[in-house]
């Protein structure tokens, strides 16, 4: 399988390293150099991974990494000047994958490449009991039965199911998936209500339960006493 890479870099000299490495290393690489062009990208190409550059003419690449993951769980790497650690913690709070610091060795950016396509390929399927969630196709079924779920409803679940257990505040499911909209309280509880009914009706029973006064956790559909203080909605 041949990866596809896309780069979003302004520096036209890194770019043009960067690229000649990876096509070098067998990849097919793409390049963007702003961020409108490198998300633009993103949609049409739908690449493997992405190489992010934070200092980009038009979008912070924050910003830019922001936008890619509310839409795609593609691997992304961040080329950064910073070497902070608070600015290294951060970058994984908007959700980077990995970060290089300028300058840096070709061959270890190519060797953390390698490292997040593999661990990609790992992640892409999502298996708990009889529920399975593919990310690439964003399906998910339970009992070989098709959920047929909208965009939001896969996002929620693929959400819940990463962490079996962990209890997310309504707060935090709007800030992943409705940006932090506070007024989107009433399409979180439709959101929830429905993937539930989806849920059900495949079969399973109460796996997205309610923490009352705390919030929401998955609980697989195959361990029954798993989260004990949880009670169902």
């Amino acid at each position: 399988m041949t990866y596809s890479i896309l780069v979003i870099e302004d520096n036209p000299d890194v770019m043009h390293v960067v690229q000649h490495e990876l096509e070098n290393a067998g990849f097919i690489a793409h390049t963007a150099d702003t961020g409108a062009g490198g998300l633009s990208q993103a949609r049409e190409l739908n690449p493997d991974l992405v190489i992010l550059d934070l200092g980009l003419p038009d979008f912070d690449g924050a910003e830019v990494a922001r936008q890619l993951r509310r839409s795609t769980n593609v691997p992304i790497i961040i080329l950064t000047a910073l070497d902070a650690i608070e600015r290294k913690v951060e970058l994984f709070g908007f959700g980077a994958n990995d970060y290089i610091t300028k300058p840096f060795n070709t061959a270890d950016l190519i060797a953390r490449v390698n490292a997040q396509l593999h661990q990609a390929n790992i992640n892409d399927l999502l298996a708990i009991g009889e529920l399975c969630v593919t990310l690439p196709a964003r399906q998910a079924t339970y009992a070989g039965q098709n959920l047929a779920l909208e965009d939001r409803e896969f996002d929620l679940l693929t959400l819940l199911v990463r962490q079996p257990g962990r209890i997310f505040t309504p707060e935090q499911l709007l800030e992943t998936l409705w940006e932090g909209q506070v007024d989107q309280k009433a399409n979180l509880d439709a959101c929830l209500e429905s993937l539930r009914g989806k849920l059900r009706g495949a079969g399973a029973q109460d796996v997205i339960r309610t923490v009352r006064g705390m919030g929401y956790a998955f609980r697989p559909p195959v361990q029954e006493n798993a989260l004990a203080t949880i009670q169902p909605r």
